[in-house]
């Protein structure tokens, strides 16, 4: 009974997939949702997922020591799009953004000192234009850019303990730039539309420890953060 649902769901998905394929990519296919473009304001939601590290400035390049293990954190917000013209339109995605990131001292033996965990919770706020091609039937290209500011919910920036006890400190506020590029996919009832992008931070996160001369973050001049970003919108 289990390998007659298996195979049962299998095909419908199958065929799903042969519909949505031939929706799009026919030589002639319906055209879908065909004056949704032209509307000046729209809205949607997206899910998706990131990868976030650290780039590191050095004071002393001789002792680039720090690395950074990056594990795959979620995306989820909402999707305001204003049209300018035809072909650009400007867009508001404010979202919450969970990560995580291990940074490793080579330099300790003991684990307490030579780990730091940097669990990240942001609240995004990116405002992106995005350069749309022409249509194809139900196919549409996009590239994407702006500049995005973040707030960081779990920076123990007010904390007084640093790491000489075990906690590492940034600042609640970054900047940064966004680049990417998706596809509209125009379906029967909805846009479906994937995007990639890449975020490039331009302002120092650290909070130096107290100690000026703290192994762990003495060296550093700047750390800034960068991502891969990969959402799936739907409007």
């Amino acid at each position: 009974m289990k390998k007659i649902v298996i195979l049962f769901l299998l095909v419908l998905s199958t065929k799903g997939y042969s519909q949505f394929a031939k929706s799009m990519f026919s030589k002639d296919p319906i055209i879908n949702l065909e004056n949704w473009q032209k509307q000046r304001v729209y809205f949607g939601y997206y899910l998706g997922f990131n990868s976030f590290d650290f780039k590191f400035d050095y004071k002393n390049v001789v002792n680039q020591d720090i690395q950074v293990k990056k594990t795959t954190g979620f995306n989820v917000g909402v999707v305001a799009d204003l049209r300018l013209q035809e072909y650009i339109n400007l867009r508001f995605e404010p979202g919450l953004y969970y990560t995580k990131r291990d940074l490793y001292y080579p330099n300790f033996t003991s684990k307490t000192d030579y780990l730091r965990e940097v669990n990240s919770t942001y609240i995004h706020f990116p405002l992106l234009l995005k350069f749309s091609s022409l249509r194809t039937g139900n196919v549409r290209p996009y590239l994407v850019g702006g500049m995005s500011t973040t707030l960081n919910l779990s920076s123990n920036s007010k904390s007084t303990d640093d790491n000489a006890e075990g906690k590492f400190r940034v600042k609640p506020w970054t900047a940064a730039y966004e680049l990417g590029f998706g596809i509209d996919f125009f379906t029967e009832y909805f846009i479906f539309s994937p995007s990639i992008r890449g975020m490039f931070g331009v302002t120092n996160e650290l909070v130096q420890d107290k100690d000026p001369l703290s192994p762990w973050t003495s060296n550093i001049d700047s750390m800034k953060s960068r991502a891969l970003l990969i959402n799936f919108t739907f409007h």
